[in-house]
């Protein structure tokens, strides 16, 4: 498999849209299978296998809240 460009997106969504891929998510981890998501027109494969974690940073003036998913590539 050739190696993947490396890519860093970051895509807005309007609050219903996001509320739906939370819930398809969670029902996917749930149920023990692999999650789907398009993101900025590329299509990613989430495996079972995959890590979650939560962070959370601060600065002076704003905070921000990171659901992180991670995996090794195989």
């Amino acid at each position: 498999m050739p190696d993947k460009a490396e890519r860093d997106v970051e895509k807005g969504y309007t609050k219903a849209e996001f509320v739906a891929k939370l819930r398809r998510l969670a029902d996917t981890i749930e149920s023990g299978g692999r999650f789907d998501i398009q993101i900025a027109g590329e299509r990613i494969y989430v495996p079972a296998r995959a890590e979650f974690t939560i962070e959370h940073e601060r600065s002076d003036d704003e905070e921000e809240i990171e659901f992180q998913i991670k995996w090794q590539r195989e």
